[in-house]
């Protein structure tokens, strides 16, 4: 599922049910010594996908710890992105040298808790989604807004080592290509010589879940 929205230098892997028997290494275990069960088998199952992917790539399997704002901190000229949501988990990862950072999310295919939405879209936002839902009222647009600023969010993280809240970014949907464009307002991303004002992703809704993703393609690739 993930991987239709994500370009071939790409590897990803998901599963839609955790796997209890799933292996990590003696320092991921720390890394969550004191959580639930349920948690620590999401931890695992999230990390049996990403070195399925690692391993597509030839990455030998490698501890995946969690960074200061629980980021993935990836082998050395790894990039990549890990999501967890009820009944899937999913893990994408690249070269470096073909991919400057990436970020997927999953979540499921329902509205937003009540009252939700204004803490996560700008009043333009909103505006635009209220276009969205009198056209295609099947898909939970508020929902989608979300993921796709989870996943804007991850890109950006990597390498702007800072916060990038919800208002911080005016997203707008494309239905038809699936696909959606955001505008990083005041927080602009320098990006080897580059600087990104904006960044694209793709989106789609398959079996009752959403996922989104945004590639920030490598200077040399892009």
């Amino acid at each position: 599922m993930i991987e239709g929205i994500l370009p071939a230098t790409v590897a990803c892997a998901e599963v839609f049910r955790d796997l209890p028997d799933a292996v990590l290494f003696p320092e991921e275990q720390a890394a969550v010594r004191g959580a639930v069960e349920t948690r620590r088998t999401e931890f695992r199952t999230v990390r049996h996908c990403a070195r399925t992917a690692l391993g597509d790539l030839g990455v030998p399997p490698a501890p995946i710890l969690p960074g200061p704002r629980r980021e993935p901190r990836w082998p050395d000229g790894i990039v990549g992105s890990m999501t967890h949501c009820a009944g899937y988990r999913a893990a994408a990862v690249a070269r470096a040298a073909d991919i400057a950072s990436l970020g997927i999310d999953a979540e499921p295919h329902k509205a937003l808790p009540d009252g939700m939405l204004p803490s996560v879209a700008r009043p333009e936002e909103i505006a635009r989604l209220t276009r969205l839902y009198a056209r295609s009222p099947d898909v939970h647009w508020d929902r989608l807004t979300f993921s796709a600023k989870e996943s804007v969010y991850k890109a950006w993280f990597p390498l702007a080592r800072r916060w990038l809240g919800f208002h911080d970014a005016s997203l707008t949907i494309d239905p038809d290509r699936q696909a959606f464009e955001v505008v990083l307002l005041d927080h602009q991303l320098p990006v080897d010589g580059r600087t990104l004002v904006a960044l694209s992703g793709r989106w789609t809704v398959e079996n009752d879940l959403i996922t989104t993703s945004v590639v920030i393609d490598a200077p040399t690739a892009a």
